[in-house]
């Protein structure tokens, strides 16, 4: 192999997966619990805007299954939005990429409320009860926590030289 064609990091994007879906069982007061982003779909959407030749659908739905186990939800439920939004994220990265981060916040906030989206269609299709419309605000709040997960995501892909 080339150094063009080989990949470099994998443990590095692994790790932060690792400790995404650690943020996502920390335990928090009940209150605190509806602000909490869904930090695995920031990371993905973020791997995926960084890496789209390397990370994709393929790789949503493996941590949406990962998501699905370590949360007790409905196995499939987070795999079928992860991908989705990873396939969106893979259609719309040129784009996205161009934009000023608070530019990019808006487009993470739509794609963050179509996972959630699916995620409320998934539980409506098994009779679980509709949320109040606190269900929408981590979406709000990933997407205000967007910048910094990027700058921390992007000085890691740099500093361990993930390509």
């Amino acid at each position: 192999m080339t150094n063009l064609t080989r990949h470099h990091g994998g443990a590095v994007i692994a790790l932060t997966f690792m400790v995404a879906m650690m943020l996502t069982i920390m335990p928090l007061p009940e209150t605190a619990r509806v602000f909490r982003p869904d930090w695995t779909l920031l990371v993905l959407v973020y791997w995926t805007l960084a890496l789209p030749l390397r990370i994709g659908v393929g790789i949503g739905w493996s941590v949406g299954i990962f998501q699905d186990v370590l949360t007790g939800s409905l196995l499939g439920q987070h795999a079928l939005s992860y991908s989705v939004v990873a396939y969106l994220t893979l259609k719309l990265h040129q784009r996205i990429r161009l934009y000023p981060l608070w530019q990019q916040a808006l487009s993470i906030l739509v794609l963050l409320t179509l996972g959630q989206l699916l995620i409320l269609w998934v539980n409506g299709m098994i009779g679980r009860p509709i949320q109040s419309w606190l269900y929408w605000s981590p979406s709000v709040f990933g997407a205000v926590a967007w910048p910094v997960v990027y700058v921390i995501l992007r000085g890691l892909r740099r500093q361990f030289r993930v390509t």
